[in-house]
């Protein structure tokens, strides 16, 4: 039987479910790469970061200024993101941040990358695919490999629950089929939206 149970990085050596663990190894990875795309149009302080964050993902939760600056803090250790300047105007001292050749290589693995079809935090893909069309990337092409990926996956579910599992295990089916059924809806109408460079049709 598969652990339900890991240990998290951190400080103190702990234990949570699984499925909080991913919540929030996903999600801080999703902020990096967001905020990562955001330094690729541009050095920027942590001030307008999370500005620029709030205005591109509206219907997510806002940033902290503490988990901006906490991130900044582990990309520049992991060489993706470098201090350009440090600016002393009439308030506090800003540091500005630029994204790195490292830096920008992270972000184009991120945004070649689908996700993995099933459940995972929603923003994730989403985060991904405004990133891409702010960056001028091919959100095209990215949403249909996702949607090839939420195929495959989605006819590995179809294939099990015809095999026929117990009734618990076919209602456990029928719930993670119905959410990528969603997803696949949403992606077949962002394609939809877009022209055939990426960019959103008026």
């Amino acid at each position: 039987m598969v652990s339900t149970w890991a240990r998290c990085p951190g400080p103190e050596e702990q234990f949570y479910s699984l499925s909080v663990c991913i919540v929030c190894i996903v999600t801080a990875m999703s902020v990096s790469h967001a905020l990562l795309g955001i330094l690729a149009q541009g050095p920027a302080h942590g001030y307008d970061l999370k500005r620029e964050h709030d205005s591109r993902f509206p219907a997510a939760k806002p940033l902290a200024y503490g988990q901006v600056y906490a991130t900044l803090a582990r990309l520049e250790r992991d060489g993706d993101v470098e201090i350009a300047e440090t600016a002393q105007g009439g308030g506090p001292e800003r540091t500005v941040y630029a994204l790195t050749p490292e830096g920008r290589r992270t972000l184009d693995d991120w945004l070649e990358q689908a996700e993995p079809a099933g459940p995972y935090p929603a923003d994730e893909l989403v985060r991904k695919t405004i990133t891409a069309l702010h960056l001028g990337s091919d959100a095209a092409g990215l949403l249909a490999r996702q949607r090839a990926q939420h195929m495959a996956r989605m006819r590995e579910l179809v294939s099990e629950k015809n095999a026929g599992s117990d009734l618990g295990a076919q209602i456990a089916l029928d719930h993670t089929i119905a959410h990528l059924d969603a997803d696949l809806r949403w992606l077949e109408t962002a394609a939809a939206r877009m022209a055939p460079n990426g960019k959103v049709r008026t």
